[in-house]
């Protein structure tokens, strides 16, 4: 995951998918999963402006691992181990998260707070680069779940695309990022990262070989199931 800060401030053009009311409405729906770790974690991301996924993401990436009985996923950026919480929490004590991040103090953040959570013990964590950490990593996975730098969105795609068992998921955040995928004239906060995110996107839905939709959710995620053979 990269860690910049929020790109909502320095684009006047950005759409918000969905209204702030309705958001807010949904996330006090899930509300009763609150966990002493979890909160923690989202003043954290909040007090340094981290991006996370959040809540309401979070809670449907745990949704959806546990629709498919996920056992084995793959993340391609992990902060400090949000998103990691919720796959982990899906997986179960028999099933792996695999995770990323370049930053070396995150994993230690995510170690202590998962094991908070007693989830540790699900994880695996790699500190360097995910696509290559990804290429050292045999098998298949049940999820593979990106949220890496933007402008490596197109390259995480074709890499973990047919390592995805059959009925499995491709899932991306931020590919509405902030509205820039949708409008003409934008101000990017890391230059071709919007192009990267639209190719990304195209690539996808044009793929016969996944069934794919769009939560328009916070900054949008991408999901993508693997046809049965």
């Amino acid at each position: 995951m990269a860690n910049v800060q929020s790109p909502t401030v320095e684009n006047p053009n950005a759409l918000i998918p969905v209204h702030p009311a309705i958001e807010r409405y949904m996330r006090g729906l899930v509300e009763h999963t609150d966990h002493p770790v979890l909160i923690e974690m989202e003043a954290l991301a909040k007090q340094k402006n981290f991006p996370i996924v959040d809540r309401l993401v979070g809670n449907s990436l745990e949704v959806m691992a546990k629709m498919i009985d996920a056992k084995r996923i793959f993340e391609f950026g992990s902060g400090y181990g949000y998103s990691a919480y919720w796959f982990a929490r899906a997986v179960g004590a028999e099933g792996r998260v695999i995770c990323t991040d370049g930053n070396a103090a995150n994993k230690i953040q995510a170690e202590q707070y998962l094991t908070s959570a007693e989830l540790w013990d699900r994880v695996e964590f790699h500190v360097g680069y995910a696509q290559e950490i990804f290429l050292q990593t045999e098998g298949m996975f049940d999820i593979c779940y990106n949220d890496a730098d933007k402008g490596g969105y197109p390259e995480v795609w074709q890499m973990a695309k047919d390592r995805i068992r059959p009925g499995g998921l491709y899932i991306a955040d931020n590919v509405l990022w902030h509205g820039r995928v949708a409008v003409e004239e934008f101000t990017d906060i890391v230059s071709g990262w919007t192009e990267a995110i639209r190719a990304h996107n195209h690539m996808i839905f044009n793929d016969p070989d996944f069934d794919t939709f769009i939560n328009p959710t916070r900054d949008g995620v991408i999901v993508a199931r693997r046809k049965m053979a």
